[in-house]
């Protein structure tokens, strides 16, 4: 599968660090010509191009981001706003700090074009807490976009006005939820909020808002720089379109962040990160971070884009691939995952608060060699109260593991319930050094 840079063109590799690319070498480089052909356009039009490119959002829910911006109303004496949802945390996901720290101003025309096209003048980066230095480089980024009239009261000299400011998280991961992260923005306690109605009715401030997440913005630069066509015609099918970052890591020989055409397969992305560790047999794999479906070896050919991964019970989510070879306990990578969500669990809802805490004591029961005969069904049980019961995704994000290592890697509980102990003890990965 060809793989062009369009989103990593200008970083160095998949792992490397390097210093931010500056506003003058983006230009240089093209940067900032679709914002400069997006202010040539009606903001409708700008709407339709993205909407003909077939860009799916890139934070997990897969929504087409030209549909969202659609829904923004265009005749309201309301402020208007983008909030792009930079609060990266989920287990195993790294590509938006890549993005943020090597190409900033990518981010910044994105958000820009988006702000044109639905009529918003103030747009915030709200990005985790604990990524500091990442809201540094776009600190210093946004003040070199200002003195350049990028952006301020006459982008680009086209008399659109346009602020951006970067708020920075405390840590919760609750608040990548969209609504949590809006009570957050707005100095409250991060908590979902009932929907509908939606944020793009009632969003930031009671105002009309999209919400965008990062990686999404950045590929609609190279939307408006190519054109709708060249980005559709990128991927495995009409619904399945563009450039996709996927972050690979456990198991795996050279984990980063490795750019595709949406769609590329278990065995490509392997190949790529130098295999699995140690030249081990593959024994599972998350495909779209820690609330995806675990999927076994036999589906490592499958595409991974929003489509083929949901036939098989799983998701294309966040694409942070987690590898896991043959000496892995899946019991305890699940509980793992399952004390995660039981942590980040905003405690609102009682399926989410309750769910996610019994689904770590269960599985952790069975690590121990404590478990029952019923628990497996119990675990089946408990998961299917828990779906589609609370205000947002995260007691779904728990079931996804859960519920599929009971129904992919059934035998593996009941080797350990037979046993009564693991039969895949502890083992450190890298080996301890003086």
């Amino acid at each position: 599968m060809a793989a062009e840079a369009i989103l990593l063109r200008r970083s160095h590799g998949a792992t490397a660090l390097q210093a931010p690319v500056p506003l003058e070498a983006y230009r240089g480089d093209g940067g900032y010509e679709g914002l400069e052909k997006a202010l040539s356009m009606e903001p409708g039009d700008v709407i339709e191009e993205v909407k003909a490119s077939g860009l799916r959002g890139r934070g997990g829910a897969g929504f087409p981001a030209g549909v969202k911006w659609g829904f923004i109303p265009k005749e309201t004496d309301q402020p208007k706003y983008l909030v792009c949802n930079a609060d990266e945390s989920e287990p195993g996901t790294f590509k938006d700090r890549l993005l943020m720290e090597t190409d900033p101003h990518q981010l910044i025309e994105g958000c820009a074009i988006c702000c044109y096209a639905v009529g918003a003048h103030i747009c915030y980066i709200y990005i985790r807490g604990e990524y500091v230095r990442q809201a540094e480089i776009l600190e210093t980024a946004i003040r070199e976009a200002y003195d350049a009239g990028v952006l301020g009261d006459n982008v680009l000299k086209s008399g659109f006005k346009l602020d951006m400011r970067v708020h920075r998280g405390a840590g919760a991961y609750i608040c990548g939820e969209e609504t949590g992260m809006l009570e957050s923005l707005e100095g409250k306690r991060g908590q979902p909020r009932v929907k509908p109605p939606f944020p793009a009715i009632i969003g930031a401030f009671g105002a009309p808002t999209v919400i965008n997440n990062v990686e999404t913005l950045c590929n609609v630069p190279h939307v408006m720089t190519r054109g709708a066509q060249w980005f559709s015609d990128v991927g495995t099918d009409e619904r399945n379109t563009g450039p996709k970052l996927y972050c690979i890591s456990g198991h795996v020989e050279r984990p980063g962040v490795y750019e595709f055409p949406i769609g590329v397969t278990l065995d490509e992305l392997l190949e790529a990160a130098g295999g699995v560790l140690g030249g081990k047999a593959l024994k599972a794999f998350i495909p779209g971070g820690a609330s995806a479906a675990l999927l076994g070896a036999e589906h490592s050919h499958l595409p991974m884009d929003f489509d083929s991964l949901a036939k098989v019970g799983s998701m294309l989510g966040s694409a942070a691939v987690v590898v896991m070879d043959e000496t892995t306990c899946l019991v305890r990578a699940v509980q793992r995952l399952a004390k995660f969500f039981a942590h980040e669990s905003c405690g609102q809802c009682t399926p989410c608060r309750e769910g996610t805490n019994w689904s770590q004591l269960v599985l952790g029961r069975i690590e121990r060699g404590e478990g029952r005969p019923e628990d497996p069904d119990l675990l089946l049980r408990m998961t299917a109260n828990m779906s589609g019961t609370a205000l947002c995704a995260l007691a779904d994000a728990c079931v996804g593991p859960v519920r599929s290592l009971v129904q992919n890697f059934r035998p593996e509980i009941e080797e350990h319930l037979a046993a009564g102990r693991c039969p895949h003890p502890y083992r450190p990965v890298f080996e301890e050094t003086a």
